[in-house]
């Protein structure tokens, strides 16, 4: 794994995003001004949005874009990602940011982070992603990936009940976690294989590059895709979470792009 090294600037001010590290170049490549305006509008209309705190612009690349962004390393060339609860883009934005190979779809229930949503992907400029309103519920059947990622949604039983139906054979949930990764692994196991998971692991990316490493919980299904549990059938339509303002289905939001949470410490 590539080794690199982060220097911090303790001058800059509260309330703005930190200058991009030197790792965020490895990361991002020539699309680092991409990521830096991406950062300007997390720290401007997603605080004013609600979609990530205050007191969380100036460690917007190392906690946020950073912690993301290396997730790109087990990413294969010329994927279909579905990013669940994507709320501020993260993880699924700085992926298609760092990754323009990739086919990206952001799905995220409520009206105003969809519309924040659009609105960054057009002013990027992101033609590789396409934004859904909905729950990840609302789309069984309707879509497939072979990676499906998630970050600070939920307890990963309860996240895979709801993601596993949206892989395709042999495909991969990717959730970031935080320091407790490994003990909810193992804790969530039996959960996991009755929603027809055949093995999770922990992945820690980025140990000698990042201030915290980034760790990554991957869920794989088998040769055949899943099929939503009967529990998870119940709980979808008569649970917490359902879409505000939709009979039937989900919405995609009212723009959209050419081909397709809140942020946290995970």
């Amino acid at each position: 794994m590539r080794t690199f090294h982060v220097k911090h600037d303790d001058s800059e001010q509260p309330g703005l995003p930190d200058r991009p590290p030197p790792v965020a170049s490895e990361i991002f490549g020539n699309r680092l001004p991409i990521a830096e305006q991406f950062a300007q509008i997390l720290a401007d209309t997603g605080v004013s949005h609600g979609l990530i705190g205050p007191r969380e612009t100036p460690r917007l690349w190392d906690r946020h874009l950073l912690n993301c962004g290396v997730v790109e390393a087990v990413l294969p060339h010329r994927t279909r990602l579905v990013d669940v609860g994507s709320g501020a883009g993260l993880p699924g934005l700085v992926l298609a940011i760092a990754r323009p190979d990739l086919d990206v779809v952001l799905v995220e229930p409520m009206l105003r982070r969809t519309t924040w949503l659009q609105s960054t992907v057009d002013e990027l400029g992101l033609g590789n992603v396409q934004v859904l309103r909905g729950r990840a519920q609302d789309f069984w059947g309707k879509l497939r990936a072979p990676v499906v990622t998630a970050r600070a949604v939920a307890r990963l039983g309860e996240l895979s009940a709801w993601c596993l139906p949206l892989l395709e054979a042999e495909g991969r949930l990717l959730a970031l976690k935080g320091a407790t990764a490994e003990r909810e692994l193992a804790e969530d196991e039996p959960e996991l294989r009755r929603a027809g998971a055949t093995s999770g692991r922990l992945i820690v990316l980025g140990e000698d590059s990042l201030p915290e490493p980034t760790r990554l919980v991957e869920v794989t299904v088998g040769s055949v895709p899943v099929k939503p549990t009967e529990s998870a059938v119940r709980r979808s339509s008569s649970g917490p979470g359902r879409t505000r303002g939709t009979k039937k289905g989900a919405q995609s939001s009212p723009r959209r792009g050419s081909t397709e949470r809140q942020a946290s410490g995970g």
